[in-house]
C-alpha cells in the first residue's frame, strides 16, 4: 500500500494521557531508521501505530507492506517473506516476489514475530544483518531498502528467557519500544471510542442513534475488555443493530459483557463512599435516572423524552418497566 493511502495518528482515538505521550513519542522517532517493536495485547491498535510512524516518516511515499506471521506455517512464512523462484516447490509455477521486496523503499510491518518459529527468527535476523534476501529456490542475493516495524502480543524478554525467542533477534528489534496499555488502564479513552463507533456504525446503516444511556456506559466501563479496543468496536456495532430507536440501552448490549460487568473488576478498586453508584444493580442505575429526568420535566413525558434523546414510546415502555410513579 503507498504512504498516500496510509492512516495517520488522527485515526488514533484518545483522550488519556498515556497515549498522548505514546503518540508523541512515535512521533519523534517516525523520521528515524531504528527499527520499532510496538507491543500490547491484542486489539490495542498496534498496527494503526506502525501505520502512523509510516505516514510520518521519510519513507511515506513508499509502499506499507504488512505481514501476519502467525497466520502461516514455516514452509509458507518464507515464501510470503522473501519469494520464490518458478519450481522451487510444487506450486510454484512463477517467480515471485516476497514481502521484503514489496516493501522495498518503504516499510515492512511484521506482525505477531514473537510466533515465529526459531528456525524463521534466524532467517529474518540474516535479512536484517544483510539487507539482503534470497528467494525461496534461489541463490542470488538481492538487496532490500526498507524500515521494520514489529509487533507482538507477547513479552518477549520472557520468551528470550524462556528459549522461545532468539537474544540476538530481541536486540536487534527492540531499538525503539512502545508499549501500549490494554483499553481498562485506559478508562479515559473508552466514551470518546464508544461515540467514534456510534458513528461510524450509524454512517454504515443510516440510524439515527446518538446517544448511549448512563446505565448502559456503566455497563462498559465496568467491563474488562480482554478484546481491547476490536471488542469494544464489535459490541458497539452489536448494540447499533439491536436498538430502534435513537439511544444505546443496556438491553442492547451482548449478555457477555453484561454478565462480566458485575464480577471481573476487582471490587477493592471501589470506595463505596465515594462511589455508590457501584452498590447498584445495572437496572437501578437506569430507573434513578429515569426518575430524576421525569422530577426535572415535572413528569412533562415528551420534554423527558427530548432530554433523553429517545421517542415518547421508549419512554413509555421504560416507565412501565421500572414501574415508576409520579411522586
Amino acid at each position: 500500500m503507498r504512504g498516500e493511502e496510509i492512516a495517520g495518528f488522527e485515526r488514533v482515538v484518545h483522550n488519556s494521557l498515556v497515549m498522548r505521550n505514546l503518540i508523541a513519542l512515535a512521533r519523534k522517532v517516525a523520521p528515524t531508521e531504528a527499527v520499532i517493536l510496538i507491543t500490547g495485547e491484542s486489539g490495542t491498535g498496534k498496527e494503526l501505530f506502525a501505520r502512523g510512524i509510516h505516514k510520518e516518516s521519510h519513507r511515506k511515499a513508499g509502499p506499507f507492506v504488512a505481514i501476519n506471521c502467525a497466520a502461516m506455517p514455516d514452509s509458507l512464512l518464507e515464501a510470503e517473506l522473501f519469494g520464490h523462484q518458478k519450481g522451487a516447490f510444487t506450486g510454484a509455477v512463477a517467480t515471485r516476489e516476497g514481502k521484503f521486496e514489496q516493501a522495498h523503499g518503504g516499510t515492512l510491518f511484521l506482525d505477531e514475530i514473537g510466533d515465529m518459529s526459531l528456525q524463521a527468527q534466524a532467517k529474518i535476523l540474516r535479512a536484517l544483518q544483510e539487507r539482503a534476501i534470497q528467494r525461496v529456490g534461489g541463490n542470488q542475493l538481492i538487496p532490500v531498502d526498507i524500515r521494520v516495524i514489529c509487533a507482538t502480543n507477547r513479552k518477549l524478554a520472557e520468551e528470550v528467557a524462556n528459549g522461545t525467542f532468539r537474544q540476538d533477534l530481541y536486540f536487534r528489534l527492540n531499538e525503539v519500544n512502545i508499549d501500549i496499555p490494554p483499553l481498562r488502564q485506559r478508562e479515559d479513552d473508552l466514551e470518546p471510542l464508544i461515540r467514534h463507533f456510534i458513528s461510524v456504525y450509524v454512517a454504515r446503516y443510516g440510524k439515527q442513534v446518538h446517544a448511549i444511556s448512563p446505565a448502559a456506559l456503566e455497563v462498559l466501563k465496568r467491563h474488562t475488555w480482554p478484546g481491547n479496543i476490536r471488542e469494544l468496536e464489535h459490541l458497539v456495532h452489536h448494540a447499533i443493530l439491536m436498538t430502534e430507536g435513537d439511544t444505546i440501552w443496556v438491553e442492547h448490549i451482548p449478555n457477555a459483557a453484561l454478565a462480566q460487568s458485575h464480577f471481573l473488576r476487582p471490587r477493592e478498586e471501589f470506595d463505596p463512599e465515594s462511589a455508590p453508584v457501584e452498590l447498584l444493580s445495572l437496572d437501578e442505575i437506569e430507573a434513578r435516572h429515569l426518575r430524576r429526568i421525569l422530577k426535572h420535566t415535572n413528569w412533562n413525558k415528551t420534554r423527558a423524552a427530548t432530554i433523553l434523546k429517545i421517542s415518547r414510546p421508549t419512554l413509555d415502555r421504560k416507565i412501565d418497566k421500572y414501574q415508576l410513579k409520579r411522586e
